[in-house]
């Protein structure tokens, strides 16, 4: 017989190895119930909202990335209890993660495909530039908060997000080297469409981005640029955003 020391040991190792394997699979499997019932509102809403969402609705591989991404590690613990509830949550310095059915829709907008690049502008806590991982080939992710991009930037990686690269800079000037992209999503209101995501925007691609102040009316604006390079922009529904921070003069 082993001795009871060796044995003890043993069963520590087996325990540990089990704890590793619960760990890294349990936020797939975390709270369902709460997001399956997240992807019915994000349904119902779309079904209310035809001048935004096409006729077939929400494009099922987004549904699917948003029922597989845990929205509750990326919202702060205080506010883990409405992690899944249909509005966005204060995730401090003055930011928000937007609602499920904005996040759900702006994915949607761009219809990024398996071989794409994806610009994304305004990092947040991380759960848009998430959503998108599954979804493209490559996300970069712009954060003007250096905490908020930096903590940002730990929890994909923890989360395995291994195709999204974050940096912290002003999201206004895009990032041209990685230009053009073949989706842009800009994730705060802008007074204008900003030029340099316009012109970063590759041919064929698609930009979502909410234009207007903080004290008027925003609209979300979907950003065309057609396969000859022109532009074309519709005004999607009217949306409330913090308001994009950057743009001085370089």
């Amino acid at each position: 017989m082993r001795p009871l020391a060796q044995c003890q040991a043993l069963l520590a190792a087996v325990l540990a190895g089990t704890a590793a394997v619960v760990s890294t699979s349990a936020p797939a499997q975390d709270r369902l119930a709460e997001r399956a019932a997240m992807i019915e509102t994000i349904k119902s809403h779309a079904r209310s909202a035809p001048s935004a969402v096409e006729a077939q609705g929400i494009d099922p591989a987004v549904l699917k990335a948003m029922g597989n991404v845990p929205r509750h590690f990326f919202v702060p613990e205080e506010q883990r209890g409405a992690a899944y509830r249909d509005r966005p949550l204060p995730i401090g310095y003055g930011q928000t993660i937007s609602q499920p059915f904005i996040v759900a829709l702006m994915t949607d907008l761009i219809k990024a495909g398996p071989g794409d690049a994806v610009l994304e502008i305004g990092t947040g806590s991380g759960y848009q530039a998430a959503v998108l991982s599954p979804l493209t080939a490559k996300v970069y992710s712009i954060e003007i908060i250096p905490e908020l991009g930096e903590r940002a930037a730990a929890r994909l990686e923890e989360l395995r997000f291994d195709n999204v690269e974050v940096k912290v800079d002003d999201g206004y000037y895009g990032w041209s080297e990685h230009a053009p992209f073949d989706g842009i999503v800009v994730t705060a209101a802008a007074s204008h469409i900003p030029p340099p995501l316009v012109e970063q925007l590759a041919k064929g691609g698609r930009m979502v981005v909410p234009v207007g102040g903080p004290f008027s009316t925003q609209f979300l604006m979907l950003v065309e640029k057609r396969r000859d390079g022109s532009i074309t922009t519709r005004q999607l529904l009217p949306v409330s955003f913090v308001p994009l921070r950057g743009g001085k003069s370089r």
